[in-house]
């Protein structure tokens, strides 16, 4: 039998280790907590910089765009200038001409009328001599000479300056977004044995508030697409890394592939967006456009409704035209009227059941929302409707 004085010896040297082992959890909980704090006045820093460093970059940018504009001006006004010069010089030396002419019809007329038959015989043949001798240049003018190019080249730098700077923004919000400032040690060994398939996009988990309303909350969903040329119609040129459709007049040299549309100008995107929160950005031009989502076994062969983005079960989408929008999904068609916008903001909350439209702008305007159970992962796709015209994946 164990005495007490042995007992509390044998339980105050216990005591004593875990006192000692609470004592090393509270040194190394301190040396977290220091290097926390640390960890959060370098964010600071380093937030605090970045924000310099790009409000510096934005003004310099700002200021290239001026400079560029300010050459432009210079470019025009010295066209301008050049060409009014050219023709003044011409109207002044058309307008001398002309007053040599009459002068000349004057003097015609004058000597047709003189009965002095010498003086009109030595007149006349003076005057033929000097109408003969003289070749008098024509001026053509060019009448499609406009600055029209000036403008055109313009407008299609700053549609690539938009194109550029949007996909470089959902750049740096994927950047952004996957960076982990913090977190606990379970929550690393849980995503060590998480994977992400190569054509599945990354997913968003921790899934948004109800009353998202600035592009800035959506961008933090930000997904990047990429069109899969197997599925595009033929007369669907691809560029942009394949983040762009325009249709064309003429097929594309795509080969045989089952998961091409071919009959209808559709296209889909290779990333399978499956039980999270993505959010992507579509500019589209033209008379029409159709901008959805649908499952992977959409029929992909004919002209009926079975393959139509938005007209079957198995699809939703919005179609977008200059002067009102309508949702379809199956048989149902709702007609929206709404501003009209060239770039469509898209949220799908696919463990929600969510699939939701926005006009894109600083602050976001709600063009159509969805309520749908999802039972299989979907592909964003897209229809466009008049050649020469376009839908990007932004």
């Amino acid at each position: 039998m164990v005495s007490a004085e042995q007992e509390r010896a044998d339980e105050q040297q216990r005591l004593g280790a875990t006192q000692a082992e609470i004592q090393e959890k509270i040194h190394d909980r301190l040396k977290q907590m220091e290097e926390l704090k640390q960890a959060v006045d370098s964010l600071k820093n380093s937030a605090h910089t970045a924000l310099q460093e790009c409000e510096k970059m934005f003004a310099d940018m700002m200021r290239s765009i001026e400079r560029m504009q300010q050459e432009m001006t210079k470019l025009i006004s010295a066209n301008k200038r050049a060409a009014l010069n050219n023709a003044e010089g011409h109207m002044e030396r058309l307008t001398h001409e002309i007053a040599d002419l009459k002068r000349r019809d004057t003097e015609i007329t004058q000597l047709s009328r003189t009965e002095d038959h010498i003086h009109f015989i030595q007149s006349y043949h003076m005057l033929i001599a000097q109408t003969e001798a003289e070749e008098l240049p024509t001026v053509s003018v060019n009448p499609y000479f406009t600055f029209g190019p000036v403008t055109k080249a313009v407008s299609e730098m700053k549609q690539h300056m938009n194109e550029f700077s949007n996909d470089e923004l959902v750049k740096v919000a994927k950047a952004v977004n996957k960076m982990t400032f913090c977190q606990l040690d379970e929550s690393k060994k849980k995503e060590s044995r998480q994977s992400i398939k190569s054509d599945e996009a990354q997913v968003y988990k921790s899934l948004p508030p109800q009353d998202l309303q600035h592009r800035d909350d959506f961008m933090r969903y930000a997904c990047e697409l990429t069109l899969d040329s197997n599925t595009a119609y033929r007369q669907l040129y691809l560029s942009r890394g394949n983040r762009k459709a325009v249709l064309k007049k003429d097929p594309q040299s795509y080969g045989d592939h089952p998961a091409r549309f071919d009959s209808l100008p559709q296209v889909l995107c290779k990333e399978s967006l499956f039980g999270g929160a993505y959010y992507w950005e579509v500019d589209w031009s033209g008379e029409g456009a159709a901008i959805g989502v649908t499952y992977k076994g959409i029929k992909r062969t004919g002209y009926g409704d079975a393959c139509r983005i938005g007209y079957n079960r198995k699809s939703w989408s919005l179609f977008c035209s200059d002067s009102s929008y309508s949702a379809r999904h199956s048989k149902d068609q709702i007609e929206i009227n709404a501003p009209y916008s060239s770039r469509i903001g898209v949220f799908l909350d696919h463990a929600k059941g969510t699939l939701a439209f926005y006009a894109v702008g600083d602050s976001m305007s709600l063009i159509h929302r969805f309520k749908a159970s999802f039972t299989e992962a979907v592909h964003p796709g897209f229809w466009v409707c008049t050649t020469e015209k376009r839908c990007d994946c932004i």
